[in-house]
């Protein structure tokens, strides 16, 4: 599944990286700590976060993520968001919570990784 489509499944909205949607979604990762995330995602991950912060960008770019789905509608501030366009780094957003996000990620056939 590429970024396109999971955005288009879960009804996400694009806050950046329009041009990186095609990129594989080979598998998920759901926490708030960005040590978690460090040291547990993989190239190639969708990040699912309510993090809205700079660090989300650095983080996402530093393991090369496929995105970031940025939950409970938490909007990045413009200077996070112009960081993420530079950097190639998709951030995706949503209203519901980052369970309901997870949970749908899985039916659409989004895994985790053992």
């Amino acid at each position: 599944m590429t970024v396109r489509e999971l955005a288009a499944a879960l009804d996400l909205s694009t806050l950046t990286g329009q041009g990186h949607l095609d990129r594989e979604v080979t598998g998920g990762y759901a926490s708030d700590l960005l040590s978690c995330v460090m040291a547990g995602a993989r190239a190639g991950d969708v990040w699912v976060t309510l993090q809205g912060h700079a660090n989300v960008v650095a983080v996402a770019s530093l393991l090369s993520l496929a995105a970031v789905v940025i939950t409970e509608g938490v909007r990045p501030d413009a200077a996070t968001l112009e960081r993420a366009e530079a950097e190639g780094v998709v951030l995706l957003s949503s209203p519901r919570t980052t369970f309901a996000v997870v949970s749908e990620l899985a039916r659409q056939g989004v895994a985790a990784r053992a």
